[in-house]
């Protein structure tokens, strides 16, 4: 690492307050600090605590965490191509994966280059570090859509994220909302036939670099949670929790992102209390709406089949859990992720026009996460009076 040390070393004088090439500062200085821990310490007087650790690094976890499902979210895109085409038994699964590869790695570069870009341009312009949670929110934002989504639609919402949901507030750690979900909202409310339906919008046609399959004009490809709309359901759970079922880019497979959350959860990065939380509000609010009559239809959903399908374990294991817009205080957590469950079930049920749900239920818990926290300390500092009161 020496050699990269020294560049960076003879870069610095010029990128420094008059430097020739002062203007890059926050760019520099964010790459610099990705690579190497920073050595600075606080000059304060109280006593600190120091960590190897940073919140770059805790980025950089999460990321990890996020490639098995993106990883077979990748495949999953070939998969589904093959299949619509018909000629599935006939494939390669390297050529499977490789197809999904290069339908995906677009939308990653997109994301990142529009959502870095606009980060890079505010610090700069703020004369302010690099921040460092687009890392995350970068990559989790092409996994939360079709794969079918037009790349300069992409670039709108990311760009409407960053600046409406993020930069407004005073960048990372003062947002009240996670800016992935914001992206996803804007899409599916400023362009829902690019978002949702049992049309082509989950399953890739276009043929890369003599890769893929001519897909049929009529072929649709309904999620579990679209067919459940309309009182049908696959009984096929297996690949749901296999992943190979339409859906997002990297919400069909449970089993990757089960492996996501035992990484987090071993490294003590994401609350395990959160998590636990939004899984146990989901199977109680799914089980207290089995068979329930939802206009002139039956829900057909078993309570299990809401933490399988859809972007369920997605979202209570990577956004619900985000230390930014989440609860903070212990008790919080319990209470903030046993409602985003609860919700994202009541949602799925009966509202029959939007069978996901878990998008609007994180996204209205984001709010109500400091009231929660609020009535917690509240809470503590009553009980702690009433004690010094007697």
């Amino acid at each position: 690492m020496n050699p990269i040390k020294k560049l960076f070393d003879n870069i610095r004088p010029h990128i420094e307050e008059g430097g020739k090439f002062h203007a890059f500062h926050s760019l520099v200085d964010g790459f610099e600090t990705f690579a190497f821990v920073p050595n600075t310490t606080s000059r304060a007087g109280s006593v600190n605590i120091h960590d190897a650790i940073d919140s770059k690094r805790i980025m950089s976890f999460v990321v990890i965490a996020l490639l098995p499902a993106l990883i077979f979210g990748m495949y999953n895109v070939g998969y589904q191509n093959a299949l619509a085409a018909g000629i599935l038994p006939h494939c390669q699964r390297w050529d499977l994966f490789l197809y999904g590869a290069l339908a995906v790695l677009p939308k990653i570069i997109v994301s990142y280059a529009v959502g870095l870009g606009i980060e890079f341009t505010v610090a700069q312009w703020k004369k302010e570090e690099i921040q460092e949670g687009f890392l995350v929110s970068g990559i989790i934002i092409p996994m939360i859509i079709p794969v079918n989504t037009p790349l300069w639609i992409l670039a709108i919402a990311v760009a409407f994220s960053v600046i409406f949901a993020k930069e407004i507030f005073g960048g990372t750690g003062m947002n009240i909302f996670n800016p992935a979900l914001i992206t996803r909202a804007f899409l599916f409310f400023s362009y829902p036939s690019a978002m949702t339906g049992d049309d082509n919008v989950w399953v890739a046609q276009e043929s890369i670099l003599g890769l893929g399959y001519n897909v049929p004009d009529t072929y649709t490809a309904a999620t579990p949670l679209g067919q459940a709309v309309t009182g049908h359901i696959s009984t096929l759970d297996i690949n749901a929790v296999i992943g190979l079922i339409p859906g997002s880019i990297g919400e069909t497979s449970v089993i990757a992102i089960a492996l996501g959350a035992i990484l987090l959860l071993w490294t003590g990065i994401a609350s395990w209390k959160t998590m636990f939380s939004v899984f146990a509000g989901g199977a109680l609010m799914g089980w207290l709406l089995e068979g329930i009559q939802v206009g002139d239809v039956t829900n057909p959903i078993l309570w299990y089949q809401h933490l399988i399908y859809g972007g369920f374990a997605f979202g209570a294991v990577f956004m619900a859990t985000d230390p930014v817009t989440s609860a903070r205080t212990e008790c919080g957590k319990y209470i903030y992720g046993f409602l985003i469950g609860v919700v994202a079930v009541m949602v799925r049920v009966l509202n029959p026009g939007y069978p996901e749900g878990m998008m609007l239920a994180i996204l209205l818990m984001n709010l109500f996460a400091p009231l929660v926290d609020y009535c917690v300390v509240q809470s503590n500092i009553n009980k702690r009076a009433k004690r010094v009161a007697k």
